[in-house]
């Protein structure tokens, strides 16, 4: 018997994915949905219109996997894209690895995911799936019959498939603990500007609070541990994170995108909690580093970045920056205050035993 796995997200694509996969003569069908942290009502829909489109449904909790193996690594290497903390971009490789791994467990004969052809997931999902499941092929339909929204919903309504909510979708969104993208509709053209209703996790301008707040950030070791004095687990810091600078009006994105397949596209995000423990780190490695070290990391955290778009989370250079940066990180401790206000975010304190900075030797006085 056929046994197709594809990797679920209860959305248009993935959804249209299960008759199209039963049409290719698989017997078998499997959906798994990958939780680095989507809202609890993505992950229903995705178990509810699997029920529907009667697939055997597995639903694998990795957020506090991904919070602390690879949101906490991207503040490591202070990671940004163009201005982009690479949210949905460092996602993929868990989704693809644990994807590999519950294919493998369960028989699975291919992989069905469904990218399309424009954009980067297709690259970052492949790349983890080939490397933990290289003997099992992956068919992408969405990709490879070059399928339009507007066919792929006509198609669903025709077989029957549950993507009601999906049709009324004006905007596509990804979500996970580390951030938000929004995009879609007339959010495509760079001349238009973003409504207030696309943004979830942050406060606009005049929604924001009228007095600043102040907020610190305790270091261990590179790792974010506490905020206000008070200890968090890694997921739960960066929640927290999110809720204070969120709240704040930190963390709209509104950039120009360069796609690895040449594209140049307008893309939104919301990353409050990521540009604030981001902008901590960053300001605290500052403080403990020599210049030569300074000013080396900022060639690594670039290409750190650059392969984290890309999806090569086990690349050997990869592996090779990550040496560099554990080794500056053991000096990373101490703490960060920050200033956030309408928007706005400044470093207004920063400590550490390991500071190399001499009143000493520096002061005027």
């Amino acid at each position: 018997m056929k046994h197709a796995l594809i990797i679920f997200s209860g959305g248009l694509d993935t959804t249209v994915c299960v008759p199209l996969m039963r049409e290719q003569g698989f017997e078998r069908i499997s959906t798994v949905c990958i939780d680095v942290g989507q809202p609890s009502e993505d992950i229903s829909q995705a178990t509810e219109r699997a029920q529907i489109l009667k697939t055997e449904h597995a639903v694998i909790d990795a957020k506090e996997e991904f919070a602390s193996q690879h949101c906490f690594p991207a503040i490591y290497a202070n990671a940004d894209y163009y201005g982009y903390p690479l949210s949905t971009a460092i996602a993929r490789p868990i989704i693809a690895r644990k994807a590999a791994e519950f294919g493998i467990s369960h028989g699975a004969d291919a992989f069905v995911h469904g990218c399309t052809g424009k954009g980067n997931d297709q690259f970052r999902i492949e790349y983890g799936l080939r490397l933990f499941a290289p003997d099992i092929p992956i068919i992408a339909p969405i990709r490879e019959g070059n399928l339009t929204r507007s066919w792929e919903i006509e198609y669903a309504e025709r077989v029957g498939a549950p993507i009601g909510q999906s049709k009324d979708k004006i905007w596509s969104i990804d979500e996970n603990v580390w951030g938000r993208s929004i995009e879609g509709g007339r959010l495509e053209d760079p001349n238009y500007a973003p409504p207030e209703e696309i943004f979830q996790w942050t406060n606009g301008f005049v929604a924001a609070p009228g007095e600043p707040q102040e907020v610190t950030v305790s270091f261990e070791n590179g790792n974010p541990v506490a905020v206000d004095g008070k200890p968090f687990s890694p997921l739960q810091i960066i929640q927290e994170a999110n809720r204070i600078a969120g709240l704040h009006g930190v963390g709209r994105i509104d950039m120009m995108e360069d796609r690895m397949i040449g594209l140049k596209v307008r893309e939104n995000y919301e990353c409050p909690g990521a540009m604030l423990l981001v902008a901590a780190h960053k300001a605290l490695e500052a403080l403990v580093t020599t210049h030569a070290e300074r000013r080396f990391k900022v060639l690594v955290d670039q290409q750190w970045a650059e392969l984290a778009y890309q999806g090569l989370w086990w690349d050997p250079f990869m592996e090779d920056l990550n040496a560099f940066i554990a080794s500056v990180q053991s000096r990373v401790s101490g703490e960060v205050s920050v200033r956030l206000f309408k928007g706005g975010m400044q470093v207004t304190r920063r400590s550490s035993p390991w500071a190399l900075y001499s009143e000493a030797a520096a002061s005027f006085d």
